[in-house]
C-alpha cells in the first residue's frame, strides 16, 4: 500500500515537472518574439531605417535578437530568431524558430551582439528553410539593405537581390557578412512554442493553427511597419 501510495506520488511529481518544464519552454519561447518585436520597432524607428518601399514588397521577414558574431581571425557567428512569411490574402505567418550559423576568415578580433533582420523578397525563398539547410549567399543572394543617402554600406537600390540583411551593432565590427551562413529550423523550440511537433510549411501555410499570444503580438508589429 505504501508503494502504491509512493509510485502515486512520484507520477504526481513528474507530471507537475513536465508541466512546468513545458510552460517556461514555452515562455522562453515567448520572450524571444518580444525581443523580436523590438528589434523591429527599433530598426524602423531609426533614422536612416529600412525603406518603406521595400517593407511594401517583402515576402518573407526574419529576425535575430543578439546574434554572437565573434572571431580572432577565424570568426562565427551564432544566433537564434523567427522567420515569417507573408500569405497569399496579405496576412503574416505564425514564426518558426531558426537558427543561423556562420563562420568567416579574415583579419577581426573581437565578440559583439548584434540585432539582425533579413527582408526576403519572394516567399518561397524563405520558405524553402523548411526543406533543409539553407546558405544564404548560396541557395540565395544576400546584400547589405539600402537605407539612406548618407549610408556607406554596399547597397542594391534596384532591389534585384533575393534577401537584404540590416544589422545594428557596437563593437570592434565595423559590419557583418553572412555569405555562407546556414539557417536551420530550429524544431525544439518549435515544439516547446506550439506544444507539438509542428514543421514550417506548416506553421508558415496554417492559419488554423493554435499559437500562443506572443504570435499575434508579433503579427501585430508586422502589420504596422
Amino acid at each position: 500500500m505504501k508503494l502504491l501510495k509512493n509510485v502515486r506520488l512520484s507520477l504526481l511529481l513528474l507530471t507537475f515537472f513536465l508541466i512546468f518544464n513545458a510552460a517556461k519552454s514555452q515562455e522562453k519561447e515567448s520572450e524571444k518574439l518580444q525581443a523580436a518585436s523590438n528589434v523591429l520597432n527599433n530598426f524602423v524607428g531609426m533614422k536612416e531605417k529600412i525603406p518603406q518601399k521595400l517593407l511594401e514588397i517583402t515576402q518573407g521577414i526574419i529576425v535575430i535578437p543578439k546574434l554572437i558574431n565573434a572571431g580572432f581571425v577565424v570568426g562565427g557567428k551564432r544566433g537564434r530568431g523567427i522567420a515569417v512569411v507573408k500569405r497569399e490574402d496579405g496576412t503574416w505567418s505564425d514564426p518558426v524558430f531558426i537558427t543561423l550559423t556562420g563562420g568567416s576568415i579574415g583579419f577581426q578580433v573581437g565578440v559583439q551582439s548584434i540585432d539582425l533582420v533579413l527582408v526576403f523578397k519572394n516567399r518561397e525563398t524563405l520558405e524553402k528553410i523548411g526543406k533543409g539547410s539553407f546558405t544564404l549567399g548560396g541557395d540565395a543572394s544576400v546584400t547589405a539593405g539600402p537605407v539612406g543617402r548618407n549610408s556607406s554600406a554596399s547597397t542594391d537600390y534596384k532591389l534585384e537581390a533575393e534577401v537584404y540583411s540590416y544589422s545594428r551593432s557596437k563593437g570592434l565590427f565595423a559590419g557583418i557578412s553572412l555569405s555562407g551562413s546556414a539557417l536551420d529550423v530550429d524544431s525544439k523550440a518549435n515544439a516547446n512554442f506550439y506544444g507539438k511537433e509542428t514543421d514550417a510549411a506548416t506553421i508558415f501555410s496554417d492559419s488554423t493553427l493554435e499559437a500562443p499570444q506572443a504570435a499575434e503580438n508579433l503579427k501585430t508589429t508586422l502589420k504596422n511597419l
